[in-house]
């Protein structure tokens, strides 16, 4: 199978790799995550200029039209350079959801606005109840005159507090834990009746818990069909795994280069611990870590380009690789730079601290492990599993 990019994925890739050379430096990334907003206005509307919010969007929007690919090799160099801007939570999540559920009319009203950096988006689906479960929704919107009203609690909401415009989940029928009855709508961000509280995850995205409170929207609110978000929720999940992954084994790679090149110029005894051939080994071993996970990636990649009956499988089983590997390589890089490979100065934490917070995201590595034994061996076989794997 031929894996070699097209000339425009390596375009998008090159020009992203050159924007973290020369404008945005892990000095200039500490001073946007310490800023309010935790973002830069100014890099997001570079992003603009350089087609970058585009890529997953129709032409006939003013997009790219790109595809898997295309936002693989971006996220990739997102990871590199540890990119806090909210690519993700506006053009993956958010622009994914317009992509997947929205309207004509939707998509000629808010997509352009994503594309020229005028609007930046939030998709409020977690609750603090649910874990890792999309269906535990206890957030409702009733009707009410000409609309709904919505009232309930987002939490971890990336992107909550500097999104002009949210997507909210909520339940329009059924129990707590249907599929049915799950329902998406737009939301202005600051609609009377909504409240957010921000805080900082350990990684220094900035994110926020949203609450609603007979918060009145509009039936042109409503995102796709009545009763019918959550197959649009899951098939955006699925695309935003892959972007996520993706963005990990950025990290990885930069972790694996950064960790050699000091093995190079740190001495020990009078020499270089490069020199040393178990620490070479352990070098070998966390590149091969890299290799499998950027493996499994492009497995994933291809198996959602083609729609493959196997993809769910396949998404769960790289989200068990990218935490497998990722915490192999960011373990071994922290050991081997000491001491200061766990301090604030050093972009090695920091390059860690993001791979755990990845690993968190839309499920653990436990979680995947599950619902992987369960596709693969039925889950009776997966309940035994399981079980030998908490004992052990």
């Amino acid at each position: 199978m031929n894996f070699d990019f097209s000339e425009e994925q390596t375009m998008l890739r090159d020009s992203v790799a050159r924007f973290v050379q020369d404008d945005y430096d892990f000095d200039t990334r500490r001073g946007i995550v310490a800023s309010d907003e935790g973002m830069s206005r100014e890099v997001w509307q570079t992003f603009a200029e350089l087609g970058w919010l585009s890529v997953p969007f129709a032409e006939e929007h003013g997009g790219f039209g790109g595809g898997p690919v295309d936002l693989m090799v971006m996220m990739e160099e997102f990871g590199k350079g540890l990119i806090v801007e909210p690519y993700f939570a506006t053009v993956v999540l958010f622009g994914g959801l317009l992509n997947a559920a929205g309207s004509d009319g939707q998509k000629g009203e808010y997509i352009p606005g994503i594309i020229d950096g005028s609007r930046l988006g939030a998709f409020a689906y977690l609750e603090r109840q649910s874990r890792y479960e999309l269906a535990d929704m206890l957030t409702t919107a009733t009707a009410a005159d000409d609309g709904y009203k919505l009232n309930g609690e987002k939490v971890v909401v990336s992107n909550g507090m500097n999104a002009d415009t949210l997507i909210v989940a909520a339940r329009t029928s059924g129990e707590q834990f249907d599929r049915q009855g799950i329902s998406l709508f737009i939301v202005d961000a600051k609609a009377a009746g909504v409240e957010r509280v921000s805080y900082r995850l350990m990684d220094g995205q900035n994110v926020a818990n949203i609450t609603f409170k007979d918060v009145s929207v509009s039936a042109d609110a409503l995102l796709g069909e009545l009763d019918g978000g959550y197959s649009a929720m899951d098939q955006v999940i699925q695309e935003g795994i892959v972007a996520l992954c993706s963005e990990a084994v950025g990290l990885m790679g930069q972790l694996n280069s950064k960790t050699l090149e000091y093995t190079k110029t740190r001495e020990q005894f009078g020499t270089a611990i490069s020199n040393f051939q178990a620490l070479q080994h352990r070098m070998v071993d966390t590149f091969m870590s890299y290799e499998q996970a950027k493996s499994m990636l492009y497995r994933a990649v291809c198996a959602l380009e083609n729609g493959d009956e196997d993809l769910r499988r396949e998404l769960h089983a790289l989200k068990v690789m990218t935490h497998k590997c990722g915490k192999h390589i960011f373990e071994e890089a922290i050991q081997l730079h000491g001491g200061m490979g766990l301090t604030d100065e050093l972009d090695i934490a920091h390059y860690a601290k993001r791979l755990m917070m990845i690993n968190a995201t839309f499920g653990d590595r436990d979680h995947h492990q599950t619902q992987f034994n369960a596709l693969s061996y039925g889950s009776k076989t997966a309940d035994n599993l399981a079980s030998m794997s908490d004992a052990a």
